[in-house]
C-alpha cells in the first residue's frame, strides 16, 4: 500500500486548485503550513464535504450523494463505499486526534492520514500499520480555524516541517460538518467490532449511508443532530471474511441509550464528548455478509426521532 498521506495530498491539491469553484478558502500561515477553510468562515458545500470526506479516508473511499427521505421529507444523504475498510476508515477518518490547549484556549479534533505517522492509537497496532512520507494532512474540526502553533504541534508529531502541513479545517455545524458527519456510518460501524474485539483486517468491504442533517450555527445543536443522523438514521453493509458471535452489538440499537435523542446524551453527560458511552457511537442499522457464510441484519432506524432532531415542520 502506497502512503496514505501521499494519496490525501493529491486530493488537497485538488482542493487548492478548484477552491473557488467549492467555496473553500486556503491560507498560508507564517510557518508555511496551508490551511484549507471548508466550513469554518467560509461557506464550503456538499461538494466539498464529499471531497473532504475522501481526503479523510485518504483517497481510499469513493463518495457520493443521492436524495432519500427522512420520515417522508426529501432528504440528501451521503454515501460511502470503500475496499479498504480498517486502514481507510481507522486508520485515516476517525476523529482520533485531539487538539485542547490553552492560554490561548484551542479546542478541536483531528482526522485523516497524518494519524498514520504518529501511528500511536490501539488501531495501529492490530493493522501493523505506520506510514512515512514528508507531508500530511490532518483535517481539523472546530469552531475556529488552526494557526501555527497547531500546525506545529502537527508537525512535530507526526516528524515533518511545518510547511509540510495541510490542515483542512470546518466547524461541526456547516454544510461540511453535517456531510462528513454522514459519511462517517461505515467508520463508526467498523471502530464498534473494532471495540468488541474483531480484528477489522477481515472486513473486506464497508458501505455506509447517513442522511445529511440541517446545519445548524449553534454548535451543541449541530453535534447533536450529525449524530443523531448516523446513530438513527445511517445504514451499513459489511463484507467480512469471518464469523463473530457479537456482530448483533454493532448498531446503535445494542445500547441501553437507544432512543434517546443525542442532545439528551450530551446535556445528560454535561456536553462532554468522552463522558457519553461509546455504545451509541454506531449505525442505527448493520448487514455484516460473511463470505461463504451467514449475512446478519441487525439494528433499526428511528426517523420519526430524525425528524424531530432535524426539526422537520410541516
Amino acid at each position: 500500500m502506497d502512503s496514505i498521506n501521499r494519496m490525501a495530498i493529491e486530493l488537497v491539491d485538488e482542493a487548492i486548485d478548484f477552491a473557488e469553484e467549492l467555496r473553500v478558502v486556503p491560507h498560508e500561515l507564517e510557518s508555511g503550513a496551508t490551511v484549507l477553510d471548508f466550513g469554518v468562515d467560509s461557506p464550503g458545500g456538499i461538494e466539498a464535504g464529499m471531497l473532504l470526506a475522501e481526503i479523510q479516508t485518504a483517497g481510499l473511499s469513493t463518495v457520493q450523494s443521492r436524495m432519500d427521505d427522512v420520515a417522508g421529507a426529501p432528504t440528501p444523504y451521503i454515501e460511502l463505499q470503500t475496499d479498504h475498510p480498517a486502514l481507510s476508515l481507522l486508520g485515516s477518518q476517525k476523529a482520533g486526534w485531539e487538539l485542547t490547549f490553552e492560554d490561548p484556549p484551542y479546542d478541536g479534533l483531528g482526522s485523516g492520514p497524518a494519524r498514520a505517522l504518529v501511528a500511536e492509537e490501539d488501531e495501529f497496532h492490530a493493522m501493523e500499520y505506520f506510514d512515512e512520507f514528508d507531508l500530511t494532512v490532518l483535517a481539523v474540526e472546530s469552531i475556529d480555524l488552526p494557526g501555527d502553533r497547531i500546525a506545529a504541534h502537527v508537525a512535530e508529531q507526526t516528524g515533518v516541517e511545518p510547511s509540510a502541513v495541510f490542515l483542512p479545517s470546518y466547524a461541526t455545524g456547516s454544510t461540511v460538518g453535517s456531510v462528513t458527519g454522514a459519511a462517517r456510518a461505515a467508520e463508526l460501524a467498523c471502530f464498534r467490532l473494532f471495540e468488541l474485539g474483531y480484528d477489522v483486517r477481515n472486513v473486506q468491504s464497508a458501505f455506509g449511508s447517513a442522511p445529511v442533517a440541517p446545519v445548524s450555527y449553534d454548535e451543541s445543536v449541530a453535534m447533536a443532530r450529525t449524530n443523531d443522523a448516523v446513530a438513527y438514521g445511517g445504514e451499513v453493509h459489511l463484507t467480512v471474511a469471518e464469523d463473530f458471535e457479537e456482530f448483533d452489538a454493532v448498531p446503535s440499537s445494542a445500547g441501553e441509550e437507544y432512543g434517546t435523542p443525542f442532545e439528551q446524551i450530551f446535556d445528560d453527560a454535561g456536553w462532554d464528548f468522552y463522558e457519553v458511552p461509546e455504545t451509541i457511537f454506531a449505525p442505527a442499522k448493520v448487514t455484516v455478509d460473511v463470505v461463504d457464510g451467514p449475512t446478519y441484519v441487525h439494528g433499526e432506524k428511528s426517523e420519526e426521532l430524525l425528524a424531530d432532531s432535524f426539526d422537520y415542520r410541516s
